[in-house]
């Protein structure tokens, strides 16, 4: 009979199998009341589960991290019940979780309204408060294939017969309602108390626009109802920290339909760019980089011999000529091994440091497309180390240290890390991963970094480090990656000479710090709503005038700015100074100076910042060091609330 090992080492015998709410009330009612889910030897299950050998356990309540994923299925199948109550002729097909929340998607025969989604809310609260039992059922595939097609749910039967031959299928029913679902659940439905639908939008079944579009139903469900109104408050912020909206106000880029997913560069917004660029090109160099430039249009042969044509062929825009297939880049990686390539190297060459601002082109369903956030056009921060297996620890600590320091000056410091290990659809044989993971996890170990798993998120040719950061509000951005990769260099037959004379295949690092440059920038822009750090600013000074008297003057005092490097622009528009320094400060930009006759009899200016603080009067050179000093501190600096 079963000895169930707790957390803290304590072990229960029963003398019979045992479920794990069995396990929860001979602990305490608290526990037992509390308990959402369990944890039995690191599989999560319904607390219905029953143990009948030795197993370690871990109750899960609402207090564990993975509470939320429960909670948010549960609420799922809870929004396709109430679905259903309503509207009885509605089909389900499928509900998973997905960040913050979960949704559904119908078959049904009109549209939902805003007025719809009210009323499916309101009976999920009523389903949630008649504490209905969930229950697991487990079927033969043929006879829930036959239960779903009596039912009326031909989507839900459908996916079944995908479902090997043999196999049971498992089925979670509350009242007299049930779905096709792996679980697990929480165990009654009064434990989902702090959940609302979001939207409503179209889906493809199964993904595919040759099939028919259903209706999906986004949804948010959290532990309880402060946790839910703390992410609406941040869902409000979010909104009005939209980049696109601040692109548009601050005139830094837009978006049109005749280029779909790529991005036009206002000449404020071109300047940023080109700021960011500047800055990561001398932090490259400085770290020992040679920056390379690789084509766009590459030949169909060498992404076959990659693993590219079969792996990702479907992200990959083509063109013909000559009767030849090329592709337009979608990452540099294979450009620069065939530059790695020209010349003999030696070990003494090692490690080899190449780094390109590449364009690159990735065909994104339209739907997917977000702002800058999502783009089919973009520009990565790419590099690529070719390294000996022996120098991943080195270069990986080089590298860690490197991003950490670039992240502090655009103002991250929370930064977590993610480890992602081998998928489904990968090319290199089992002993490669297994190489490739362990010297990829001892590196990460030897830069001092923790790291959470991330299972099967891994390249297709190799482990990967992903680093994500957290913004003003609250949310998280992945954006760079460290990848280790032993399959790349021996399918394009990249080699060195070792100290032993013969030829190796040296080990290939694929790194990136800001990801892309659109999203990265989009991050920033919704990260400071706008307010960019001074060192960023496009426009760093505005030099205003009170009247045309100063016009001259306002001039002179903006070309010094300009020459002490100062990005600077002047106002000299007939307009009373208080509406121009409205203006400005709605523009954002972080220095405000002003000119008057005093000012310009006793060549100074009066400054102001965008938060409103009056700095006096001070002379021009005080000025420009104050601007260029406050630019100098990078994210470290904040003056301003």
């Amino acid at each position: 009979m079963p000895t169930i090992t707790l957390p803290d080492g304590s072990q229960r015998s029963f003398d019979f199998p045992v479920t794990v709410a069995q396990v929860a009330a001979s602990i305490g009612a608290g526990l037992a009341k509390a308990a959402l889910a369990g944890r039995v030897d690191g599989q999560l299950v319904d607390t219905s589960h029953l143990m009948a050998n030795d197993a370690r356990l871990e109750i899960v309540t609402d207090k564990d991290p993975a509470a939320l994923e429960v909670l948010r299925h549960s609420t799922a199948h809870l929004l396709a019940q109430a679905v259903q109550a309503l509207h009885p002729k509605a089909q389900v097909t499928i509900g998973p979780v997905i960040d913050d929340g979960f949704f559904y998607d119908f078959a049904f025969e009109r549209p939902f309204h805003p007025e719809d989604l009210e009323q499916i809310e309101a009976k999920m609260k009523e389903l949630a408060k008649a504490d209905l039992e969930v229950q697991r059922r487990v079927l033969p595939r043929a006879e829930a294939i036959a239960l779903f097609v009596a039912k009326g749910e031909h989507y839900k039967a459908e996916i079944i017969e995908a479902i090997p031959p043999g196999e049971d299928v498992s089925l979670y029913g509350q009242g007299d309602w049930f779905d096709l679902c792996r679980g697990p659940h929480v165990p009654r439905t009064s434990k989902l108390k702090a959940f609302k639908l979001m939207k409503v939008a179209g889906a493809y079944w199964r993904g595919d626009s040759k099939n028919e579009m259903l209706q999906r139903i986004y949804g948010t469900a959290w532990r309880n109802e402060d946790d839910l109104k703390a992410y609406l408050t941040r869902l409000e912020e979010a909104e009005k920290r939209d980049h696109r909206r601040i692109g548009r106000e601050l005139g830094l880029f837009h978006q049109q339909e005749e280029a779909v997913g790529s991005v036009f560069w206002h000449a404020k917004g071109w300047q940023l760019w080109r700021v960011i660029e500047r800055y990561m090109r001398e932090q490259l160099d400085a770290a020992g980089y040679q920056e390379v430039k690789t084509p766009q249009l590459l030949d169909r042969v060498l992404w076959e011999k990659t693993g590219h044509w079969d792996n990702y062929r479907e992200h990959m825009f083509v063109a013909e000529s000559e009767e030849r297939m090329l592709a337009v880049k979608p990452m540099n990686c294979p450009g620069h091994v065939l530059i790695y390539k020209q010349g003999l190297k030696s070990y003494r060459d090692l490690p080899l440091r190449v780094a390109e601002f590449g364009s690159c082109h990735r065909n994104e369903p339209s739907g997917a497309l977000h702002g800058l956030m999502r783009v089919r056009a973009f520009t990565q921060d790419d590099a690529h180390i070719f390294c000996t297996e022996e120098q991943i620890s080195s270069e990986t600590v080089a590298f860690c240290n490197l991003l950490r320091t670039i992240y502090a000056d655009f103002g991250f410091t929370s930064v977590q890390v993610k480890f992602s290990d081998r998928p489904l659809k990968r090319a290199g044989s089992d002993a490669t991963w297994d190489r490739a993971e362990a010297a990829l996890k001892s590196a990460v170990e030897a830069a001092g970094l923790e790291f959470t798993l991330n299972p099967g998120e891994g390249a297709f040719y190799g482990p990967k480090l992903e680093f994500v950061l957290r913004d003003a509000i609250g949310r998280d951005w992945q954006c760079g990656t460290l990848q280790v990769d032993f399959v790349l260099p021996e399918r394009l037959g990249a080699e060195y000479v070792a100290e032993d004379g013969a030829k190796h295949r040296p080990v290939m690092l694929h790194r990136a710090i800001l990801g892309s440059f659109e999203r990265f920038i989009g991050i920033l822009l919704e990260n400071y709503a706008g307010k960019l750090p001074t060192w960023l600013a496009p426009i760093q000074a505005v030099v205003l005038n009170i009247t045309d008297r100063q016009g001259t003057y306002v001039t002179e005092v903006a070309d010094f700015l300009k020459n002490q490097g100062v990005r600077t622009e002047v106002d000299l528009r007939n307009e009373k100074v208080g509406f121009k320094i409205r203006e400005h400060t709605l523009q954002r930009v972080p220095y405000l100076l002003v000119a008057g006759d005093r000012e310009s009899d006793s060549r100074s200016v009066a400054v102001r910042t965008r938060a409103g603080q009056d700095l006096g009067v001070m002379s021009l050179e005080a000025a420009a060091a104050l601007v260029l000093g406050d630019a100098a501190g990078r994210g470290h600096v904040v003056l301003e609330d």
